[in-house]
């Protein structure tokens, strides 16, 4: 007899600290990141904000969060940032977890989430829908780009350094890489 699925209990039932996803029936657990990962997540999400969620120097129109619940399916993901577009979702919900996919995600690579991230969390995007994709690594300090098209993620850069960039779907503003590795000069 196979291993009985996960379910919404398992993740209710882990400990304090830990960040738990379901995909594909198979629960993963995760402890808390460690400070690069956090700095990096943090500032991005600061970086976004202003001109994406608030419109304040840039096009607005967006909702963005951190480590929403996202129930796909049977599946449960949490990624570090989401965003939708207003026109998508018009206002904000009210309860812990939205079933609507993001148009944009954001997962901060880590050694102990590395490999969930992207050979078992990126199917499911791909899956919903999701139009965009950046994974971000604070030791390589990278940001890799992707985008939803006929039927695949097509990989659109891989940005490193300090400097501005502008990426996709945020290109409407440069984003000063360096603040996510915490270099502000």
């Amino acid at each position: 007899m196979g291993k009985k699925p996960a379910t919404y209990a398992d993740l209710e039932a882990l400990p304090e600290g830990v960040v738990g996803e379901i995909v594909a029936g198979e629960l993963y657990a995760s402890p808390r990141p460690a400070f690069p990962h956090l700095t990096a997540a943090s500032f991005l999400m600061a970086l976004l904000g202003n001109p994406f969620v608030f419109g304040l120097g840039g096009p607005g129109g967006w909702y963005i969060v951190v480590e929403p619940e996202l129930r796909m399916g049977d599946d449960v993901l949490v990624p570090d940032l989401a965003g939708w577009r207003r026109e998508r979702l018009p206002k904000a919900p009210r309860g812990a977890a939205l079933a609507l996919p993001p148009d944009w995600v954001c997962e901060v690579l880590s050694p102990s989430t590395r490999l969930l991230d992207r050979e078992v969390k990126l199917p499911v995007f791909a899956r919903e829908g999701v139009g965009h994709v950046w994974f971000i690594d604070p030791v390589l300090r990278t940001l890799e780009v992707f985008r939803w098209e006929a039927g695949q993620y097509v990989h659109l850069a891989t940005h490193s350094g300090a400097g501005p960039v502008f990426a996709e779907p945020f290109e409407a503003v440069a984003l000063k890489l360096g603040a996510l590795w915490d270099e502000w000069g």
